[in-house]
């Protein structure tokens, strides 16, 4: 960051003023419109008040107009000081600078500023604390140097201002230097000075600066325990949170709500409920009154521990809740909760009479399109409309981010045209919601817009159109875009060099994914660990194997996501003795505890053929209470024919009150089709809706249909697929081929193939198993015919293959 180290003679601050005032009247045209800037109150509201030409009355005026927020309130109350004559009076001006600063209106308090005879140091402290408080961090620090300059020391509050501006900006080194002016003029025993530069070390990541700013102060007051605990919180550390917690309790030090509510912060991040538990515990029976931001903290501790109860309890227990305590209510509503429950709460919500924020709007957004429920979407978007937040760019970035999940990428396009001035998350936002669609050349060509304009892409905008490129698979486009990776300076950030290897792998480019990877100054476990998923998703599993062998040889500890990726490439090639070995380092890392693990450990034993290892696994595993450990067992058994066992396990995991997953009904339905139990599979898949109250996923479907198709129920398969609500898909079409040929149905074969040529015309399975419905129906000539269509078109039946490790 650039400070100008140039003195603020009168005339730079007026030039700067105009150019502000410009800049804000764009925003009244475009943002506030006449709203903020116009109220009904005007100065004949108050007749008493300015009685005569007591400094003390103005003041009195002027802060109600800040209370008010009317700006035509404070330009009357103005003029009646000019016309008083009270312009050189220096407690009148300093409360005008402070009014327009408050009112949004900086200009005319630098104009102000800039034609005073005289100024003290309130004067300079709330110019600066103005220009802070209105997002002009640069001025703010700028004025600051002036002021020093100038011969005027700065007393607490204008050192509280200017640490908070180089929090923001991330000025650590002019926070040093200010740090550094504190001590040599001896403040530094100041507790709110100490506390802002403590805050401001850690929250610019150097936790141990804040810890030697702490462990210096003498007289410690709860405003500095506050900040220690907070910094802690910052940087996520909440063991040392914690520990600073207790010794406040130690030392007798009476807590307040701040502290309280960075309390529930440090448990949040340690995941420790427990404390939680006691430290509400300790509230209750210090029968303190539970404040709102306190009792919003605790909500969101029990939201977050799926503690829905508990946190609806504190909710209804509120006695003065405030905005943030319904946002934390609806952020907490899960998947389970329905777009009914939501609409309920956000009309008890109205019912108050509280004014919605645009975290409001976000949050219910971010619930709508996790839901996928576009109408309740689009009410809630018609109301951030009518509550004029059409202009926030965090609600249109949420909005359009809503409508992608919902599918509706039309009304998300529509948002992000309608936007006047667009930041890099809507642009984000909607390259995002092309490749959720699969709509990787819209993708593209908003990238292409967006650099054709000149707006600086991020890392979210390289990966993200890197992931465009390679499903599109478009190699060229790749490369060009690891050249603007290059341009932009984001080739050595790890986000983004993930993904340049995933793309060099997908494109088959192996050498040069090396490559990129020796390049690299320093080896991450993350490259590590991308590296390898990657080439095990590709399914270059020895290549994978290798790289692992490599990962070990360098001493690193592997990371839980790199065994799994690892146990599934062993799976794939069946690598039974190397899957043991790998078993043996997973318990040497303790590392069976991870549920990504444990279940690719089950999967690996069972696909090497070692079911009775995959069992072993299973029950030796820490975290068999999840559902994914659940479904990855029952699929081993129902692989392995074993229907019985598979159906033991799903018996033993709803008694153990988990709530099956629509992967769940994947497994057991498969088991079911394994050992031709179609009615207790249809059972299955009906319950999915009535007893478990959710919708049935493509996946369910097509088990079903794979089901009904390999026990002959050919036509009860087929009408499936006309009426289910989702359109078919290559793979089902294949599963109704397939039950074609097992059972001789021509008719219906034929059909299925038709429609799997239309979609996949250069498939070889479709001609393949339509030849064989033909031929073992006898009719050889058909079957030739499809035969020669093969040829014709240039289709080649790809030769199939099986191995295993020795």
């Amino acid at each position: 960051m650039i400070i100008l180290r140039l003195p603020l003679s009168a005339s730079k601050l007026k030039i700067y003023s105009i150019c502000l005032n410009k800049h804000y009247q764009f925003q009244t045209i475009f943002k506030h419109q006449h709203r903020r800037y116009y109220s009904s109150k005007s100065l004949s509201a108050y007749p008493d008040i300015l009685m005569g030409k007591d400094p003390t009355a103005i003041a009195t005026a002027l802060s109600l107009s800040e209370r008010s927020n009317s700006y035509f309130l404070g330009t009357q109350i103005h003029g009646h000081v000019i016309k008083l004559g009270l312009t050189n009076d220096l407690f009148s001006l300093n409360n005008l600078i402070k009014m327009y600063s408050k009112l949004g209106v900086l200009s005319y308090g630098l104009n102000l500023f800039a034609e005073m005879l005289e100024r003290n140091i309130v004067s300079w402290t709330l110019i600066i604390s103005g220009a802070i408080q209105n997002c002009e961090f640069d001025l703010g620090l700028e004025v600051y140097l002036d002021m020093v300059r100038s011969g005027f020391r700065p007393n607490e509050f204008t050192f509280g201002s200017v640490m908070k501006a180089c929090t923001i900006v991330g000025a650590y080194e002019f926070g040093f230097c200010i740090h550094c002016f504190v001590l040599k003029i001896g403040m530094e025993q100041n507790n709110f000075v100490a506390s802002s530069i403590l805050n401001m070390y850690a929250k610019l990541g150097d936790i141990e600066s804040s810890e030697s700013v702490f462990e210096r102060m003498d007289n410690l007051d709860v405003g500095c325990w506050n900040a220690m605990i907070g910094g802690y919180a910052q940087c996520g550390h909440g063991f040392e949170a914690l520990k600073i917690v207790s010794s406040m309790q130690c030392m007798g030090v009476r807590m307040d709500q701040f502290t309280w509510v960075n309390a529930f912060k440090g448990c949040l991040i340690m995941g420790n409920l427990e404390y939680g538990k006691q430290l509400h515990g300790l509230i209750i029976r210090s029968e303190m009154l539970f404040s709102s931001s306190v009792a919003n903290a605790l909500m969101d501790l029990y939201f977050k521990n799926d503690k829905n109860d508990s946190a609806l309890k504190v909710f209804n227990g509120m006695q003065n809740k405030d905005v943030i305590s319904w946002n934390t209510v609806f952020g907490g509503f899960t998947l389970e909760g329905d777009a009914r429950e939501i609409a309920i709460l956000f009309y008890e919500f109205m019912l108050t009479g509280m004014k919605p924020s645009h975290i409001t709007f976000i949050v219910l957004f971010r619930k709508c399109g996790e839901l996928m429920n576009l109408n309740l979407g689009i009410q809630f978007f018609s109301l951030a409309l009518r509550f004029g937040f059409f202009d926030d760019d965090n609600i249109t970035s949420s909005a359009i981010n809503m409508f992608s999940r919902c599918g509706a990428m039309e009304m998300a396009r529509l948002v992000f045209d309608s936007i006047l001035l667009r930041n890099i998350i809507s642009w984000n936002e909607l390259i995002l919601g092309y490749n959720v669609a699969s709509r990787y050349m819209e993708a593209l060509k908003v990238f292409c817009n967006l650099w054709e304009l000149g707006v600086k892409a991020d890392e979210c905008t390289f990966s993200s159109i890197l992931e465009a490129s390679c499903k599109c698979g478009n190699q060229q486009m790749g490369i060009e875009i690891h050249g603007a990776i290059v341009k932009s300076g984001f080739s050595s950030h790890g986000y983004v060099r993930s993904s340049l290897i995933k793309a060099y792998i997908t494109f088959g480019l192996l050498d040069d994914s090396f490559e990129f990877l020796n390049g690299l100054d320093r080896l991450d476990l993350a490259s590590w660990g991308v590296m390898i998923s990657a080439l095990v998703h590709q399914g270059h599993n020895y290549e994978a194997i290798r790289l692992f062998n490599s990962l070990i040889k360098t001493g690193e500890k592997p990371a839980e996501q790199i065994f799994g990726s690892i146990l599934n490439s062993y799976a794939d090639v069946a690598a039974y003795y190397q899957t043991k070995s790998v078993h043996s380092h997973v318990i040497k890392m303790a590392f069976d505890k991870d549920v990504f693990v444990s279940s690719a450990l089950i999967d690996a034993y069972a696909k090497c053929g070692d079911i009775a290892s995959s069992r072993m696994a299973f029950n030796q595993s820490f975290v068999s209470d999840d559902v994914i450990i659940y479904n990855t067992m029952i699929m081993a058994y129902a692989n392995h024919g074993l229907i019985v066992e598979a159906l033991e396990i799903f018996k033993k995991m709803k008694l153990a009150n988990l709530q099956p997953s629509q992967a769940t009904f994947v497994a057991v339905i498969s088991a079911c089709s394994h050992m031709g139990l179609v009615d207790q599979g249809c059972l299955l898949f009906e319950s999915i809706n009535l007893h478990y109250d959710m919708e049935p996923s493509p996946d369910n479907y097509g088990c079903l249909v794979d089901m009904l198709s390999r026990n002959g129920y050919l036509d009860v398969a087929k009408s499936i697929i006309e009426v289910m609500p989702f359109p078919p898909w290559p793979a089902i079409w294949r599963s109704l081929l397939s039950g074609c040929r097992i059972h001789g149905n021509r008719e219906i074969g034929q059909w299925a193939a038709e429609k799997l040529l239309k979609m996949v015309p250069e498939n070889d399975a479709a001609y393949v198993l339509l030849a064989k419905v033909y031929s073992e129906g006898g009719s050889w000539e058909d079957a030739a015919k499809v035969r020669r269509g093969m040829i014709r078109r240039g289709v080649s039946k790809d030769p199939g293959y099986s191995w295993i490790v020795i």
